[in-house]
């Protein structure tokens, strides 16, 4: 597994990292979450080897990241911020240059390549030199070098940045796909991201981890959990009913949108408000467009938390 023990990392008198602990297993996707200068990239950096910790331990699949960081290293597969590389190769030539280093040879060496090749789409694009490709392209072919070896662990730093919906779809059942027998851990800032692939989530604020939890468990924090969203088909409606919605004792607020013709109908704790404002509905005529149970919102679990 990946393990962090109580990790550190000061700048002069800025706490990067303060008492950092958490471990991930097989199996498992953890989102890595924090607002920008958390800590996030400081802690993947000091995981991955290339950033000394000021007091604490790291180590992947059992080897220590200080003490034994060859044998850490080579269990790993790293995509850093910005996925660095050199401009001047071809992407054929960089990840023969990154097979070398893995020391891949062989059948299994062609294997690999093909892999990578083939699921991040690079066949277009194999004799073009990195500098010459799109922040997308050049995206992949950091995502390509950090699993080109097939490692058992992988850190991922923001890996869909500069993708578009498409590529980033792509990019997300490759993670889920490789989840079945790695270790993942992803650091982003995109909530989306998390909902999509992640089973874990830990938040990160000044430098402290402040949660830790399923992405479900994280969203029914929200007060969004267990709200009901009406969208009206007559706007005209919008004020009897949210006066009638108002009225339900198992509602806490009613917020409302006249742009779309929606109430969000927020319940008190405990309360289970569907059946209840579906029946009102029917009962006094309210012509609906859609009606839902909301799952809790993470953007604002993520702003509660990090303010």
């Amino acid at each position: 597994m990946i393990r962090t023990e109580h990790l550190t990392k000061h700048y002069g008198s800025l706490a990067a990292a303060e008492d950092v602990s958490f471990q991930v297993g097989p199996g498992e996707v953890l989102g890595f979450l924090g607002p920008n200068g958390a800590g996030k990239t400081t802690t993947m950096r000091m995981l991955a080897g290339f950033v000394t910790p000021s007091s604490g331990h790291a180590s992947i699949c059992g080897h220590d990241v200080q003490s034994a960081p060859l044998a850490a290293k080579a269990a790993l597969g790293y995509l850093p911020e910005g996925a660095p590389s050199y401009g001047e190769m071809t992407v054929r030539r960089f990840l023969d240059f990154v097979a070398d280093l893995r020391a891949l040879s062989g059948a299994r060496r062609a294997q690999r390549l093909q892999h990578v090749i083939e699921h991040l789409q690079l066949g277009e694009v194999l004799e073009q030199t990195i500098e010459t490709l799109s922040k997308g392209f050049r995206r992949r072919v950091g995502l390509a070098q950090a699993i080109v070896h097939d490692p058992p662990a992988l850190i991922l730093d923001e890996p869909t940045d500069g993708l578009d919906p498409n590529q980033k779809h792509e990019v997300r059942t490759l993670i889920n796909d490789m989840a079945r027998d790695k270790i993942i851990i992803i650091s982003t800032h995109i909530l989306e991201e998390v909902a999509a692939v992640c089973t874990r989530a830990i938040i990160i604020s000044r430098g402290r981890i402040v949660a830790d939890d399923s992405p479900v468990g994280l969203a029914a924090r929200s007060r969004y959990h267990n709200a009901v969203s009406l969208q009206l088909e007559d706007p005209q409606q919008l004020a009897a009913a949210r006066a009638a919605v108002a009225a339900v004792p198992a509602v806490a607020d009613v917020e409302v949108s006249e742009r779309d013709a929606r109430l969000t109908a927020l319940p008190r704790p405990g309360a289970m408000l569907l059946p209840v404002l579906s029946e009102l509905a029917a009962r006094t005529g309210l012509k609906l467009k859609e009606l839902h149970l909301e799952p809790g919102r993470l953007d604002e679990v993520f702003r509660t938390i990090t303010a």
